[in-house]
C-alpha cells in the first residue's frame, strides 16, 4: 500500500481545452458523444483480518477473502447493471494489510502468466491447483460480462541457483493486479515494481511494463498505487501511448498536494489519459478517494469525516482515448477534449496579465478582464521576506499572500515560482495564503526528486502553520500560477474547500519548460492550486 507520469508533447500542447465535468459521487453523466464505454471502479471497505501478522491456514484465509469477494460479486452485478464494460477494485482489497512475510503465506496463489499461457480459471477448474480466488474472479467476470481489474497477493516459486535475487525462501511474493476478459480468461497480470514499506511482498526481479487489450475501448495499461510517483513503469506506458489506465490503489491522504482524487486527476490532467482509480476506504488509516478521470469529465468520491464507513461504486461513460483503436489521431483528440479547440469556457487572464509570459501553459494573448471582486481582506500578516516552512516534510520556500490582488514570486534555488492573484474573502475572514517553491530530492516515506509551486491556504494565523494539512477553505481566489520546470513530466492539481476538485480554466506549456495554471471563479474556497513536477532523471 502506499501514500500515494507524462508522454513527450510537441511544444505549447494545450491539455485541457473543452469545458469539462467534475462530479462528485453519486451523479453520472448523461453520456459523452462519440466512440465511448463505460467503466466502473469501486471504493472498497474491506473487511481485515484483525490479526495480521498471526499465520492462518489456508482454509482460514480463504473464508477471510471470500468475505470480501462477496462483496465484490455483489458490485460487479450493480456495475453490470449500469451497463459497466470494466470494473477495478483496490489494491490489497481482499487480504488487507500489515502482514509479514510467513502470515501471508496462506492467501498467496500462483498466478500463470498470461503471455505464456491461455487460461480460463472458471471453465477450466483442474489445470491450476490452490486458485480458488482466481476462479471466483474469473467466474465473477464471467457472470457479469465485465473486464475484471482485482488486486491479489501472488507466489511465484524460484531458484538460488538460477536466479541470484531468489529469496531465501526460495519464493518471490508478489503485489500483482490481474485482469479477467468477460468470458473469464486471464488477460494480464502485473507485479507491483514500486513497494511502500510492504514486508510481505518482494519487488520483481524485472521491470515488468503491462498491458491489455478490450474490444470496447482498446488498449489499456495496468500499475499500483506507489507507481503512479516514478518513471517506471508509468512513463513507460505513457511513451509506449498507452492512454487509459486501471489503477488499483491503498492510498493514505496526505494533504495539502498529495491526496489520492486531488493526485489521481492532476495525474490524468498532466499525462492526458484516462485514469480509472479504486481506493479502500480505511478511515483510521486516512485511506479514502477514487475516481474515473478523463482529460475532460470525471466523476470521484472522497469520504468526509462522520459520513458511514462504507464502500461507493463509481460508474461513468466516458471517451475512448485509444488511438490506435478509433483508427485516427484527429478522432481522438476530439473526443478527449485535446489540441486544436478551443480554450476552456472562454475566461480571460487576469488583470495585468502579460501576453507570452506564462509558463503549464503558455498565456496566449487575450483582452483582460476588469477585477469583479468588490471587498479587500484584512491586513495580513507581515511578511515582505520569503520564509521556510516544512510541506510534506519538505522544506519549502514561501512568501505570503497580501491585500486583494498582487503579483508574487518565490524561489527554491535557481527554481523560481510566479503568482498573479486576486481574491475575495469571504465573511470578513482572516485567512492566510502562501505562494510556496520547493525543488530537491524528497526523502520521506519514499525517495524522488520534485520540483513544486504551490498555492496554499495556511492553517492558522502564523507563518508556521502554511503547508500543514488544510481541508476547509472560505476565500475565492483567481489566479495564474506559473514555473519553470527542468521536467517535461508536471501534474496540475486545485482542490477546494471540503475536497471538491475545481478544473483549472487553462492549463499550458512551452518548449523551454514553463508551465502555468489559470482559473478563476472557483466555486468554493481555495484548499491548494499545485503544479507538482517529478523530476525522474534525478531520483
Amino acid at each position: 500500500m502506499a501514500l500515494r507520469v507524462l508522454q513527450a508533447v510537441a511544444a505549447v500542447a494545450v491539455l485541457c481545452r473543452l469545458p469539462v465535468t467534475l462530479t462528485q459521487a453519486g451523479d453520472r453523466s448523461e453520456g459523452t458523444p462519440g466512440q465511448s464505454y463505460v467503466a466502473a471502479v469501486y471504493e472498497h471497505r474491506v473487511i481485515l483480518n484483525p490479526e495480521p501478522h498471526v499465520p492462518l491456514s489456508r482454509a482460514a484465509a480463504l473464508k477471510h477473502m471470500m468475505s470480501n469477494l462477496d462483496v465484490y460479486e455483489e458490485q460487479a452485478a450493480r456495475a453490470a447493471a449500469q451497463g459497466a464494460q470494466i470494473i477495478v477494485f483496490p489494491e490489497d482489497g481482499l487480504q488487507g494489510f500489515n502482514f509479514s512475510r510467513l502470515s501471508i503465506s496462506a492467501y498467496l496463489e500462483t498466478i500463470p502468466d498470461p503471455q505464456s499461457e491461455d487460461w480460463n480459471p472458471c471453465t477450466q477448474t483442474d489445470r491450476h491447483t490452490h486458485t480458488e480466488v482466481l476462479q471466483r474472479l474469473s467466474c465473477m467476470a464471467r457472470r457479469h460480462r465485465l473486464y475484471l481489474v482485482a488486486n491479489m497477493a501472488d507466489l511465484q516459486p524460484c531458484r538460488l541457483t538460477s536466479h541470484p535475487t531468489c529469496p531465501p525462501d526460495g519464493r518471490w511474493q508478489f503485489n500483482t493486479d490481474v485482469v479477467f476478459r468477460w468470458d473469464g480468461s486471464l488477460a494480464a497480470r502485473y507485479h507491483k515494481h514500486n513497494l511502500y514499506f510492504e514486508k510481505a511482498f518482494d519487488a520483481p526481479p524485472t521491470l515488468e511494463v503491462v498491458t491489455f487489450d478490450t474490444p470496447f475501448a482498446g488498449r489499456f495499461g495496468v500499475f499500483t498505487c506507489f507507481d503512479i510517483l516514478f518513471h517506471d513503469p508509468t512513463v513507460r506506458l505513457l511513451e509506449q501511448g498507452v492512454r487509459q489506465m486501471v489503477y488499483p490503489t491503498a492510498w493514505m491522504n496526505q494533504l495539502p498536494l498529495l491526496s489520492a482524487i486531488q493526485f489521481q486527476r492532476a495525474f490524468s490532467l498532466g499525462a492526458n489519459t484516462t485514469l480509472l482509480a479504486a481506493n479502500i476506504r480505511a478511515d483510521s488509516l486516512g485511506m479514502t478517494g477514487s475516481g474515473i478521470f478523463t482529460p475532460g469529465t470525471a466523476i470521484y468520491h472522497h469520504a468526509r469525516a462522520g459520513q458511514p464507513e462504507e464502500g461507493r461504486l463509481l460508474v461513468l461513460r466516458i471517451p475512448v482515448l485509444d488511438t490506435a483503436w478509433l483508427g485516427t489521431e484527429t478522432r481522438a483528440k476530439g473526443h478527449a477534449g485535446g489540441e486544436g479547440e478551443g480554450e476552456a469556457g472562454g475566461k480571460t487572464p487576469l488583470s495585468g496579465q502579460r501576453e507570452g509570459n506564462s509558463g503549464f501553459c503558455l498565456q496566449e494573448s487575450q483582452h483582460c478582464k476588469e477585477a469583479s471582486l468588490s471587498t479587500s481582506p484584512p491586513a495580513s500578516p507581515s511578511s515582505p521576506f520569503p520564509f521556510t516552512s516544512s510541506m510534506m516534510y519538505d522544506p519549502f520556500s514561501f512568501l505570503l499572500l497580501s491585500g486583494s490582488e498582487g503579483q508574487l514570486t518565490v524561489c527554491d534555488g535557481r527554481f523560481c515560482c510566479h503568482l498573479q492573484y486576486r481574491r475575495s474573502p469571504q465573511g470578513g475572514n482572516t485567512e492566510l495564503y502562501a505562494l510556496g517553491a520547493f525543488s530537491g530530492t524528497h526523502t520521506v516515506n519514499g525517495r524522488y526528486n520534485v520540483q513544486v509551486c504551490a498555492l496554499v491556504r495556511c492553517l492558522g494565523s502564523e507563518v508556521s502553520s502554511c503547508g500543514q494539512e488544510v481541508e476547509e477553505a472560505e476565500s475565492r481566489v483567481d489566479f495564474l500560477l506559473e514555473g519553470k520546470f527542468g521536467t517535461r513530466h508536471v501534474y496540475p492539481s486545485l482542490l477546494g474547500s471540503g475536497m471538491v476538485l475545481e478544473q483549472p480554466d487553462q492549463v499550458k506549456r512551452t518548449a523551454d519548460g514553463r508551465v502555468a495554471m489559470e482559473h478563476s471563479g472557483t466555486t468554493v474556497g481555495l484548499v491548494t492550486a499545485c503544479l507538482y513536477g517529478r523530476v525522474y532523471d534525478q531520483d
